[in-house]
């Protein structure tokens, strides 16, 4: 039981894990911000402009409703609101990923300083400088 304890405690303290739990969490608080983004502010000017129209509300009725039973809806306003907030979150995070990607190519396209050259590729240098010399 050790063994497997001691496994599982390195397999959750590698750096891969530990990122990826962060990336979860922060794309989750993220996922939030936008859909309140989508419903909040993008969505009411929408629906305003397509006839005074709440897209949650949408919904065909297939069976109405009765006094033993409740209407039986289909709420296709609902499924396209997800729909938008699915689409503007896939771009704000394809944008932000462009723009990590951007920063990485800067990065690289510094060029690299030389290494130093090494004890011995001084010592060699100065011996053939020194045979040069004398010649």
């Amino acid at each position: 039981m050790a063994k497997i304890l001691q496994e599982f405690k390195q397999f959750a303290m590698r750096g891969n894990v530990i990122d990826m739990a962060v990336g979860v969490i922060i794309g989750g608080a993220f996922g939030k911000i936008v859909s309140s983004l989508v419903a909040d502010i993008i969505m009411p000017p929408i629906g305003l402009l397509v006839g005074n129209v709440n897209f949650t509300d949408l919904s065909i009725v297939l069976r109405k409703a009765t006094e033993e039973t409740a209407a039986v809806t289909l709420n296709y306003g609902n499924f396209l609101q997800q729909v938008f907030d699915f689409l503007i979150v896939a771009w704000a995070i394809f944008m932000f990923i462009k723009l990590i990607n951007l920063a990485k190519k800067k990065e690289e396209a510094k060029p690299a300083t030389p290494p130093a050259p090494s004890k011995e590729e001084v010592l060699l240098t100065e011996i053939r400088d020194i045979l040069k010399e004398k010649k």
